[in-house]
Order: structure tokens, then C-alpha cells, then sequence
């Protein structure tokens, strides 16, 4: 039996510098870095990701973690969780994007959010928010009282 031996790394793809307006991450600031980065609100088909963040709420990385298509992106738990894990994050702000243009949320959305959020509670990484960013701008499921 042969056993094999791994290393689990994070790497650097490339770095952006981004002022930052307020110490705290608010919706607001979380969209426009998101927009700043990934462009999600022109993007054709459905991008899911999240801002993983520090004890002190800096932002400690962002990924992309599912690339869907039209209207839909298959997303495991586990896979969120996974690069929130490799940053030593203390907290998420789960985002994607909705091609059609529109930020209101689905069903499959908050339900997906309230999953994450137990799963979080598990791990012991909070979910702090979930944006959804269209062409009409965003919507903080947080403070629509979705989650």
C-alpha cells in the first residue's frame, strides 16, 4: 500500500490595493470591493464567493469558489468554507452575483444562507452577511432580515 503525503498551501494570485473608507466592513463597502475585484455585476453567468476576514473584521482574502452558468451555480458547504479555513477566518460575507440583473433574492439564496450559517456556527466561523450584486447594485440579506 503506498500512502501519500500532502501539503495544503494558500497562494497569492495577486494583490490590489483598495483605500478602504470606514474601519468596519459594512454592505456598502463589502459591494464595492467586490465590484472593484470581480466585476460580478457584469458578468454573464453566476459567480459565487466570499470576503474571508480576520478577528479584528480586515479583509484576509477573497475567492471566487463557484462558477455557475446562466442562473444557477451548484454549491457544496464544504467548499465555501474551505478557503474561509485556509485565511484563518473568523467571519465570511458570502457573495454572488445575479446575471439577469435583478438583486432580489431567491428562495434557494436565503436557504442557502441559513445552511451556511449553521455550518459556520459549527465550524466557528461566522457568517456575517450575504450580498447579492446585479446591475441595480446590491442587497445585504442581512439587513433585508433574511438571515
Amino acid at each position: 500500500m503506498r500512502i501519500n503525503r500532502y501539503t495544503v498551501k494558500l497562494v497569492k494570485e495577486e494583490g490590489i490595493n483598495y483605500k478602504l473608507e470606514d474601519d468596519v466592513i459594512s454592505p456598502y463597502t463589502a459591494w464595492k470591493v467586490i465590484e472593484r475585484v470581480f466585476e460580478l455585476s457584469s458578468s454573464p453567468v453566476e459567480k459565487l464567493g466570499i470576503i474571508a476576514l480576520n478577528t479584528q473584521n480586515k479583509i484576509a482574502g477573497l475567492h471566487i469558489i463557484v462558477v455557475g452558468g446562466l442562473n444557477k451555480a451548484f454549491v457544496e458547504l464544504r467548499s465555501i468554507f474551505q478557503p474561509a479555513l485556509l485565511n484563518n477566518a473568523a467571519s465570511i460575507i458570502l457573495f454572488h452575483n445575479h446575471p439577469s440583473g435583478s438583486t432580489k433574492p431567491s428562495k434557494e439564496d436565503i436557504s442557502l444562507t441559513g445552511k451556511l450559517y449553521e455550518a459556520g456556527q459549527l465550524l466557528g466561523i461566522q457568517i456575517l452577511d450575504h450580498i447579492i450584486v446585479g446591475e441595480e447594485g446590491y442587497i445585504s440579506l442581512k439587513d433585508a432580515g433574511l438571515f
